[in-house]
């Protein structure tokens, strides 16, 4: 099962260390981090990194002053300000910043990414790398050229999650036997962004989420974290996908991203993975994934008794007793995942300051791709294989100037 993983990964030539190689080292206060993209998430990974690893806000940089101005207001006035669209290129080249959270539209991930790899510095891209496959081969790149000088972290937090990490171990270990199926789900409200008075260009892109090209669509932007779970626990990549969807329950025509969809993927070793996702209603957040193998099976939710059934019984102590999960638009959660952020962000500081440094290049392009590949099934209502999705030269084109946004 691991060996077509195992060819992708050297092939990209970057180191994977475990976040657990430097947890429990102490994080300098020293590492001056600066942030670009200062909306509700990146807002929530800076303050994260300060609260849990003792780093310091020194800069911000956004494409809106508005939103600029929110986050130089919540972190107390940092010194460095940089607006509008060279703000990536100008906080990349300014001096006395170690590291930079990039939480852009991920549109834009590969490029900035690249930016700040070119000018030295660490960086923490948040999830997905790109949104196209050439944007992957460019994230890879960057990874070539961070090997041993910086770290490179990309946002998959539920890795560093206690039960989560736990639950992976024990699976390995063959707690269940060998994984022969699994199953996982994303199911999501409507999320309402709330700028749909902006002029037409500026509300592309204060409401990306809902745009198809900026965002990568639902599957590549928000179920990413449930399938790279499954990456994760299988060990793998898929081989092959087949699936459907569409846009019924999305509100408006403006929105141009799924409503709903379901994948078939295939793993290696003949292991069948069905993942199926919504993004519309008013119903209640749930995400999961269950794993059948042939000793037992395993469930492990954002909400609920996550562990293990068969012989080798388990159950993370108090996940049975967690309420209902409810959806973050930060990405901040208080139930399996409560500890996810903390744990994540003082792993990326402690590889600035220890010198064990992260690459997560190739672990982001492959959970990337791995979306991208049941995207693709989706659009094209065919079976496509891991091979075809690779070669891929199709780049996803938004045709916004952002030096005229309105």
């Amino acid at each position: 099962m691991q060996s077509t993983r195992r060819a992708f990964l050297e092939a990209a030539g970057v180191t994977l260390i475990s976040p657990r190689a430097v947890r429990g080292t102490e994080a300098n206060s020293a590492v001056r981090v600066g942030l670009l993209g200062c909306g509700g998430r990146g807002t929530a990974v800076a303050d994260s990194m300060v609260k849990n690893a003792g780093a310091r806000i020194v800069a911000l940089g956004d494409l809106f002053e508005d939103q600029l101005d929110r986050a130089r207001q919540h972190f107390g006035n940092p010194a460095i300000l940089f607006h509008g669209p060279r703000a990536f290129e100008e906080i990349s080249a300014a001096p006395g910043i170690d590291a930079i959270v990039v939480a852009t539209p991920p549109y834009f991930h590969a490029r900035h990414l690249r930016a700040m790899v070119d000018a030295g510095k660490h960086v923490y891209c948040e999830k997905p790398v790109a949104v196209d496959v050439p944007g992957t081969r460019h994230v890879l790149e960057s990874g070539h050229r961070a090997e041993g000088r910086l770290s490179l972290e990309v946002g998959f937090q539920i890795r560093c999650a206690p039960p989560f990490v736990e639950l992976v171990r024990r699976l390995h270990a063959g707690a269940i036997g060998e994984i022969g199926f699994a199953e996982a789900y994303y199911y999501c409200p409507y999320l309402d962004t709330g700028h749909s008075n902006a002029p037409t260009a500026q509300m592309r892109i204060r409401n990306w989420l809902h745009d198809r090209v900026l965002s990568g669509d639902i599957i590549v932007e928000q179920n990413i974290h449930a399938i790279d779970i499954c990456n994760w626990v299988l060990d793998s990549h898929p081989l092959m996908a087949i699936g459907g969807g569409g846009r019924r329950g999305r509100p408006s025509v403006s929105d141009d991203c799924l409503g709903n969809c379901s994948v078939s993927y295939s793993y290696p070793n003949g292991v069948q993975l069905s993942f199926s996702s919504k993004q519309f209603g008013k119903g209640p957040f749930d995400v999961s994934e269950r794993f059948f193998g042939t000793r037992g099976s395993a469930q492990s939710p954002y909400s609920g008794a996550l562990g293990i059934a068969g012989d080798e019984s388990w159950i993370w102590p108090g996940s049975e007793n967690k309420t209902a999960a409810e959806f973050s638009m930060a990405g901040s959660f208080f139930d399996n995942l409560a500890d996810a952020d903390a744990e994540k962000h003082k792993s990326f500081i402690a590889s600035i300051t220890s010198g064990h440094f992260h690459n997560q290049a190739a672990l982001g392009v492959e959970s990337s791709l791995t979306a991208m590949l049941g995207r693709t099934a989706v659009y094209t209502g065919r079976e496509v294989t891991w091979e075809e999705l690779t070669r891929s030269e199709e780049i996803w084109d938004a045709e916004i100037d952002l030096e005229n946004l309105g």
